[in-house]
């Protein structure tokens, strides 16, 4: 048993030791079924806190030689496997985090001699006997055991794009470091699995890729492994029942990863808390402050902050992935921003419809708080004041509330502001406060049709009033009244008796002045 050559599996043990672990050995099943092919190489990129360590872990105490994970694995889904004994803890297993030996580490070549030197010496210690043709060269060394020992190896590297992110604008340092990794893993017999983990796909310089062997499979398209991304539907449902929370809830907050197949993924590290808490809140962001998203979205591309601004209020927009360089500092249109926002985790990708929205209302707090503190004028002044707004249609002060409206109104390349659905986004930036204690409903339907907005209070606020909002067009505020009564808008809202806020709003195309009536209605 080593340190980075053959470890045991305490580390695995660690996550199903913890008051929540859920089963994904599934995953070993496909790792099995291409070890040793032309398909043993895998590059998985996920957000922080997506479970990547784990799943490296677990794949470490599965196959390493330096345990005797047999009981450990019993439980769960591969020990169901016909090929689950035949692999188990068969081969030497290299797992590494890359990103430790990178922070005791001063430069790229320091990094690259250190791995070789902490390798070699516990390739010596476990093969004391083999002739090794150069005691320096790791390639060689492998090989000779490989050779002499008749034994294979495999390749685990956590954080493997950690140089990415460490030295984003040095090009030479990065291109060493994927060659000293294709030296080592390309086309070499004694590689029966390469698995690497990462935040951002493979990095592509010149006219190839030095890792073009490797599957990738990422936020963007996860292949046959998206349900070991982060937690499927079934699995958060299983959990809400055992900690007795609401499973509207989770999939609100943190919901919104959807891949082929109708396959949907929640946030684990913020289910996990919110289970462990029993409190719904922001648990992935407490990862990472704010302000490395204002970075990305304050960068100064055409039509960038129209699209943050659209996102926000809850719209889908489109994005071209082709022309992302898979690093963290090559940004030639606001399509690059997108992308790498794909692969932080802060925008979901939909494959069929090319566009890209957040996710989630976990991740949209987070946009709200980098916009608000960054310089968007009206917009993140109408941000911060969305909870005054929101606190003047509960206290019937419809001047209040249609300045508001005015602050938060702005014009897109996308959603010109000349319609009903326009000024539906800008209703939602200026209510964006509502979020914390309502579900909002986009074209709700009841009664004879479909009401404009519908914010239903959320399980935790029973005492907040629900509010109907209908909107119009250069017509007039108490019109859109009249039509919620006419149309029968409430009439699936009957639990709501005694307390109901009818909101009419109408924005002049002559004046440009938005106009409000507030009416509480009993049922």
């Amino acid at each position: 048993m080593g340190i980075y050559l053959n470890p045991d599996s305490s580390k695995f043990e660690e996550a199903v030791n913890s008051a929540i672990y859920i089963d994904k050995t599934g995953l070993l099943t496909y790792t099995n079924s291409v070890l040793h092919t032309m398909q043993k190489y895998i590059c998985i990129s996920r957000p922080r806190r997506f479970g990547k360590s784990i799943a490296a872990n677990m794949i470490t105490a599965y196959y390493s030689r330096g345990c005797d994970a047999r009981q450990l694995f019993s439980k769960f889904e591969i020990a169901k496997s016909d090929e689950f004994e035949k692999h188990l803890n068969q081969y030497n297993t290299i797992s590494v985090n890359m990103q430790e030996i990178l922070s005791r580490s001063n430069d790229i070549c320091e990094l690259i001699d250190r791995f070789k030197r902490l390798i070699i010496r516990e390739l010596k210690g476990e093969y004391p006997d083999v002739d090794y043709f150069d005691e320096k060269d790791l390639i060689e060394c492998m090989q000779d055991v490989y050779a002499q020992k008749k034994q294979s190896f495999i390749v685990i590297i956590d954080e493997w794009d950690c140089i990415f992110r460490e030295y984003k604008e040095d090009k030479e340092a990065q291109e060493k470091y994927l060659d000293f990794l294709r030296d080592l893993l390309k086309d070499k017999s004694y590689i029966h699995l390469a698995y690497m983990t990462g935040i951002l796909p493979i990095k592509k310089y010149g006219t190839h890729s030095a890792l073009n062997m490797f599957d990738e499979f990422s936020m963007i398209n996860p292949g046959p492994l998206a349900r070991y991304v982060g937690f499927t539907e079934d699995e958060v449902r299983m959990l809400c029942e055992q900690y007795h929370m609401d499973m509207t809830e989770m999939k609100n907050w943190y919901d919104g990863y959807l891949f082929e197949n109708e396959i949907s993924i929640y946030s684990p590290r913020s289910v996990v808390s919110c289970m462990r808490f029993g409190k719904i809140g922001n648990y992935w962001n407490q990862t990472e402050t704010f302000e490395a998203l204002r970075i990305y979205i304050d960068m100064n591309f055409e039509g960038l902050k129209d699209d943050v601004l659209s996102m926000i209020a809850g719209k889908s927009v489109p994005v071209n992935i082709g022309s992302f360089a898979n690093d963290m500092a090559t940004f030639h249109t606001e399509d690059d921003v997108l992308t790498l926002l794909i692969h932080l985790g802060y925008v979901s990708y939909d494959y069929d419809s090319k566009t890209v929205k957040i996710p989630n209302e976990e991740v949209r707090s987070e946009y709200v708080n980098s916009v608000s503190t960054s310089n968007w004028g009206e917009v993140s002044k109408s941000l911060k004041n969305s909870a005054d707004t929101l606190e003047a249609i509960w206290q019937n002060r419809p001047a209040q509330v249609a300045e508001a409206i005015r602050q938060a109104h702005f014009e897109t390349s996308h959603i010109q502001y000349n319609d009903e659905n326009a000024l539906s986004y800008t209703i939602s930036l200026a209510l964006y406060a509502a979020r914390n204690f309502y579900t909002v409903y986009r074209e709700f339907a009841s009664g004879k049709g479909f009401a404009d907005l519908v914010f239903l209070p959320r399980k935790n606020f029973p005492e907040k009033p629900a509010l109907v909002v209908e909107l119009k067009w250069d017509k007039s505020a108490r019109g859109a009244l009249v039509q919620i009564k006419n149309k029968e808008y409430c009439r699936s809202l009957e639990e709501y008796q005694g307390n109901l806020i009818l909101v009419g709003v109408n924005y002049d195309k002559k004046t440009k002045e938005h106009e409000c009536v507030i009416e509480k209605v009993q049922l």
